[in-house]
């Protein structure tokens, strides 16, 4: 039997987006998700053209796996000069530490230089490079194709990790990372849509994307005490917006908890600038490994629960403040 297969084409990006800023950058702010499966972590893109220095950054948002500010640079030309400059202005003037350059074409003295950057920053700063191109199969709808030309080290991010660490969190750091790839592994299965984010993280919590934009989040992990806690965590970085945000969520607690189940705790934090509405379980322990199953069957249904009773519950889909710095993530 004879197969017809079509022919995979390029499409010149500038045919698809003919201005760099008018079509380009609102585009990649709308599909954020196209851009966090390339760069296989979770990524909440904000603002564009964000003020900096006197400057226009291309896109301001946050890094939702690593918890920390994230910068675009974008166009539509090969890689050059001028740009790497802005890239590296925006990324001091923002405190970013993950930041993304996005380019039809990567000049090698470019990528190495991103390689180089990688080198220096560890685990603390992440540089990618991203090549952009456009494609489709005959008189297909056109799709746009993202290509990894840099990215981290990971190895090199995962000794640095343990090297700052305590003694004790330096022993868990892999029982962490173990777990959490056991998690992943039945996300992907079960709940495919919760999260781009591939490496497992060395911490004791994990963060996923929230359709409540601007500034939450959902994770799960363990709590002090020995308890296992899943969570909306609202940090926009304004103490007044999250305060807003929560008594909007406030406002819903009958119809969240009846959907969830049961109660929920609601956790103003009024000792800090964030808020949580959460869930806990007693007995989380990472170094008992025989409940690990226990461990993630409960945040998968409890996650399962939390996400609709809250987004249901809610007829504006807008939390907090949309051009604020991220939190740094649950403790």
């Amino acid at each position: 039997m004879t197969v017809e297969l079509g022919r995979l084409s390029a499409v010149d990006p500038r045919a698809v987006w003919p201005h760099e800023a008018h079509d380009f950058t609102p585009w990649l702010l709308a599909n954020a998700d196209a851009l966090a499966e390339a760069l296989g972590i979770d990524v909440e893109l904000s603002a564009a053209e964000h003020p900096v220095c006197g400057f226009a950054l291309d896109l301001f948002g946050r890094d939702l796996t690593n918890s920390c500010v994230l910068i675009v640079e974008n166009q539509l030309a090969a890689t050059d000069h001028s740009h790497l400059g802005q890239l590296l202005t925006y990324a001091a003037g923002t405190d970013a530490r993950t930041i993304v350059w996005i380019a039809p074409t990567f000049r090698e003295e470019h990528r190495q230089a991103l390689d180089y950057l990688n080198d220096l920053g560890g685990q603390d700063t992440r540089f990618f490079g991203v090549e952009v191109a456009v494609v489709q199969i005959g008189d297909s709808q056109r799709a746009p194709l993202f290509r990894l030309r840099a990215q981290p080290n990971d190895w090199h991010a995962q000794i640095a990790a343990v090297a700052k660490t305590t003694s004790q969190q330096a022993g868990r750091a892999p029982l962490y990372r173990e777990f959490w790839g056991r998690f992943l592994d039945r996300v992907r299965d079960l709940h495919p849509g919760w999260t781009n984010t591939h490496k497992p993280p060395t911490t004791n919590w994990l963060s996923m994307p929230s359709p409540l934009k601007g500034g939450a989040f959902y994770s799960v992990g363990f709590a002090a005490a020995r308890r296992l806690r899943t969570e909306l965590y609202i940090d926009s970085g304004d103490g007044d917006a999250n305060t807003n945000a929560f008594a909007q969520l406030a406002a819903a607690k009958a119809r969240v908890e009846a959907t969830y189940g049961r109660p929920l705790s609601w956790e103003d934090l009024p000792d800090r600038r964030a808020c949580r509405i959460a869930d806990y379980r007693d007995e989380g322990d990472i170094t008992d490994a025989n409940s690990w199953d226990d461990y993630i069957d409960w945040f998968l249904d409890s996650m399962a629960r939390l996400r609709p009773a809250l987004e249901k519950a809610l007829s504006a889909p807008a939390v907090g403040s949309p051009q604020a710095a991220p939190s740094m993530g649950p403790p």
